[in-house]
């Protein structure tokens, strides 16, 4: 619930107290003393939901727009009037329990904050999500969510568009186009730092192989669905009062780690090895702002006045074409590392198959471990195939009696492992290398 104070301009106190009675709701007017044009303060309780009505039946008695308007939060209002008007706007009117459009406008600049305290926020997080990266720890990685202040500039570009503020958009689009920068280098040079200094003792192979790192390298559709569900959950917060505090931590978890994971890239010196990272940051930050304006102008958000918001209609409709666009053909590669990703698993499996039907005749021997090595780069001549990962060795352990002469299976496994890899994955198959363990029985 909301409590409303409004400065009545002289000769409208009876238009906005016939408003107020005819709206069924309990009303103080007090004398305005400053010596102003305003002829009194009109204070009313109001659902969050009958905000933006009855300001707008208001300004329609003559109620000036630009008049002196305060929408603060209500705790607890006890008045049987006050239930009835609460009732009558969720079974009657069709606003739903959304907050006024000035409040909505009001929460998103609140939200993008003063330049320099967002650029340390988030010179901060990516420092924390780089460090939690290379230690892997998740505890750590989160605790960068935490930090980053993300979520105000993606709402604020939202509510800039749909009602039709130019310049919160501008102000959103440009915070989220510097914090996105921002991350990267923030996160290069630290990784750099470490890197060059030797407290992170690693090679490229060894940081990329990092489960946090690596686990980021290559992602799959599934991403997309994370960032347009912490858009569309932050719009929601947004436009229903709450906090959004929790949803601006899910909104992090798409943009602030795979960031960091670009600027360990470029420190190690491997951008490449970096490309799906930097196709997810770039889709995941166009899929927030593609949710976040959906919600909002679903909901029913817009500017006043017939002319104005067919204005922002014709805008939100252009620029959520614009994202949408960006994010099908950045979801194409999506698609892609996911494709690849499938076809490295089958690889795996069925090879994996192959040498345990190369040991079933022969006695006394088990599989102990199948491991893959893999290159990077494209295949030769399979420009098509960008994402695939060639394999480069099947490394597999065995173990067999003490005394005994192992079998020769490298030969029979690599032959089936070759069909399987053209099968699958369309290459060549990797070297296959078979280890022989002892195993004593007692």
């Amino acid at each position: 619930m909301r409590l409303v104070q409004v400065l009545v301009p002289a000769g409208k106190c009876e238009a906005v107290r016939a408003v107020l009675d005819e709206e069924g709701i309990d009303y103080a007017l007090t004398d305005e003393t400053s010596g102003r044009e305003y002829a009194a303060v009109a204070t009313f309780p109001l659902p969050d939901s009958a905000v933006e009505p009855v300001l707008e039946q208001l300004r329609t008695a003559g109620l000036e727009r630009d008049a002196f308007t305060v929408v603060v939060a209500a705790e607890t209002v006890v008045s049987d009037r006050f239930d009835a008007l609460v009732e009558r706007y969720e079974t009657e009117e069709s606003n739903g329990d959304r907050i006024a459009r000035e409040e909505l406008v009001a929460r998103a600049e609140e939200l993008a904050p003063e330049l320099r305290r967002f650029a340390g926020l988030t010179t901060l997080s990516a420092v924390v999500a780089t460090a939690g990266l290379l230690l892997d720890s998740a505890a750590v990685v989160v605790g960068s969510m935490v930090i980053a202040p993300l979520v105000g500039p993606a709402m604020a570009t939202g509510v800039g568009t749909v009602v039709d503020e130019e310049a919160l958009f501008r102000r959103g689009v440009a915070l989220q186009a510097g914090g996105g920068l921002l991350t990267v280098l923030s996160a290069t040079l630290f990784a750099a730092l470490l890197n060059l200094g030797g407290v992170v003792p690693m090679d490229t192979t060894a940081v990329l192989a990092v489960p946090e790192v690596a686990e980021r390298l290559a992602p799959d559709v599934l991403s997309l669905a994370v960032a347009l569900a912490a858009g569309a959950a932050g719009a929601l917060s947004l436009a229903g009062g709450v906090s959004t505090a929790l949803v601006g931590v899910m909104i992090a978890a798409a943009l602030v780690p795979p960031a960091a994971v670009v600027g360990i890239g470029i420190a190690w010196g491997r951008p490449e090895a970096v490309l799906g990272s930097a196709v997810l940051v770039l889709v995941n930050f166009l899929s927030v702002n593609l949710a976040v304006l959906a919600v909002l102008r679903l909901t029913g958000y817009g500017p006043s006045g017939w002319l104005r918001d067919a204005v922002a209609t014709r805008t939100v409709r252009r620029r959520a074409a614009a994202l949408l666009v960006g994010v099908l053909v950045l979801s194409a590669v999506l698609v892609g590392i996911t494709s690849a990703g499938a076809r490295t698993a089958a690889f795996e499996d069925q090879s994996r198959a192959v040498a345990a039907d190369a040991l079933a005749d022969v006695d006394d021997a088990r599989l102990l471990e199948v491991s893959f090595a893999y290159e990077s780069g494209l295949a030769p001549g399979q420009p098509e195939d960008l994402f695939v990962r060639r394999p480069s060795r099947m490394t597999v352990t065995v173990g067999h009696p003490t005394g005994v002469d192992p079998p020769p299976l490298a030969g029979r496994i690599a032959a089936g492992v070759d069909r399987v890899a053209e099968r699958t994955l369309g290459v060549r198959g990797p070297t296959v290398e078979v280890r022989f363990a002892a195993v004593q029985r007692a």
